[in-house]
């Protein structure tokens, strides 16, 4: 106590060292800071987007241009298409369905694996929620959603960084995955290897 008080700025710079290697490790490492912002995202259903128009901004047509083109394609023979020749849209079907819960932090919402027969993903929706935090990936585990939480990386296929705390999102699933193997999907923080919330796959 005495060589402080008789060396207070040694003794204050040494604080301050400690105080900045505390502030690195909670921000710069850990990600502390994560915890209290939100990052919402909306996506579309994948499917829907898909089936509607290109999305793409229409060129502008002057009523001159058109009636131009009306009169060209006068001459031309009208090709009819019978209900026969028409292609199949493909069938858009949920294979798998559950409820969000909470494992080390709350969680909310629905988790749905939906399906074109060529495309899989699982879709994030009714307002799905949980905290937000460094590092967190949407696992498929092989667990069952009753599995203690270090149980959901042992056999696990990641499908990526978690796009949003809050709001739907869809995660494209690789058409050789056999979604039988799989039970849970999990928001899983990589850096402290917790479950932050999961949904059982029935």
């Amino acid at each position: 106590m005495a060589w402080i008080r008789n060396n207070p700025l040694v003794a204050g710079a040494g604080a301050l060292l400690v105080a900045a290697i505390a502030i690195y490790l909670a921000v710069g490492v850990f990600g502390i800071q994560t915890l209290f912002f939100d990052d919402e995202v909306a996506e579309a259903n994948p499917f829907e987007a898909s089936a509607g128009m290109s999305g793409l901004e229409s060129d502008e047509t002057s009523e001159e241009l058109a009636a131009e083109m009306n009169e060209a394609m006068e001459g031309e023979p009208a090709e009819v298409t019978s209900e026969a020749e028409m292609p199949d849209m493909p069938e858009i079907s949920t294979v798998a369905s559950g409820m969000f819960e909470g494992r080390s932090h709350p969680a909310v919402g629905t988790a749905n694996i939906i399906t074109d027969g060529s495309q899989t993903f699982i879709r994030f929706e009714d307002d799905f929620a949980t905290d937000n935090g460094p590092d967190l990936n949407v696992y498929l585990s092989t667990a069952p959603i009753t599995a203690e939480s270090g149980a959901f990386d042992d056999d696990f296929i990641d499908l990526g960084d978690l796009k949003g705390n809050i709001g739907s999102q869809n995660y494209e699933i690789d058409p050789s995955v056999d979604l039988s193997q799989y039970q849970t999907v999990v928001v899983w923080c990589v850096r402290f290897g917790v479950a932050f919330g999961a949904a059982p796959l029935n």
